[in-house]
């Protein structure tokens, strides 16, 4: 059961992630977009899209950070373990805690809204209801556990986990002793990850990086002509 769960899924989910990619950018270019309905709602959008991005990229960073850099690495820079948990729970906390209320505001625009619900497609809703999990299981897992709990070192077995799937050197036994709130949370990421293709997140991958060289566009406002017909 180890195995099938922290070896078997997680590359299935990475083989889906890739190939999904691919496929998707041959067959569906045109539908490679964010589906934006800003133009039927702006007054909600415009505090619950900030909030959520926001939250979204400093989960990222923090996750990537406690993932992907040993602890040997932090602490020979000077930040030991004490602090690097001070400061990964209380950063943890506060994007969480965006994320969460980005969504929640982006998810009430969407029932609220009959013009924006309308334009929600199946693929959407799959999408919120995994992106939902995956918050509120991370979020819980860092209040619940490293905040107000005891506390967990993920770095020790979690991180090292992680690091060897994609080093292709995986240790499951690694995952037999995790808190079952930080399995749950890792197994709906991999799910999020198996569907990201087929949705919309896959316009992360489209940063506008060609709008730092490109000519300004300009916009003029066209006045009438003297004498013109109504």
């Amino acid at each position: 059961m180890n195995v099938a769960l922290w070896v078997v899924i997680p590359y299935i989910a990475l083989t889906i992630f890739v190939v999904g990619h691919v496929w998707r950018w041959r067959v569906d270019q045109f539908g490679w977009t964010t589906r934006t309905t800003q133009i039927l709602e702006s007054r909600i959008l415009r505090l619950g899209s900030p909030l959520f991005h926001l939250g979204a990229f400093a989960a990222i960073g923090g996750h990537v950070l406690g993932l992907l850099v040993p602890a040997s690495w932090t602490e020979a820079v000077g930040v030991d373990e004490q602090l690097y948990h001070l400061v990964s729970v209380s950063a943890g906390t506060v994007a969480g805690l965006m994320v969460v209320a980005g969504l929640g505001l982006l998810l009430a625009r969407r029932l609220t809204s009959p013009r924006v619900r309308r334009t929600t497609t199946r693929a959407d809703k799959v999408l919120f209801a995994v992106l939902t999990a995956v918050i509120l299981l991370g979020l819980t897992a860092t209040v619940g556990k490293n905040l107000l709990g005891g506390g967990y070192d993920y770095r020790a077995t979690i991180a090292v986990w992680f690091r060897g799937i994609l080093t292709l050197r995986p240790d499951p036994d690694l995952m037999a002793d995790v808190p079952l709130i930080f399995r749950l949370h890792a197994m709906s990421a991999w799910v999020l990850a198996a569907i990201w293709p087929f949705t919309r997140l896959v316009h992360v991958w489209s940063a506008p990086i060609a709008y730092l060289w490109r000519p300004y566009v300009v916009y003029r406002r066209r006045t009438p002509l003297k004498g013109a017909a109504r």
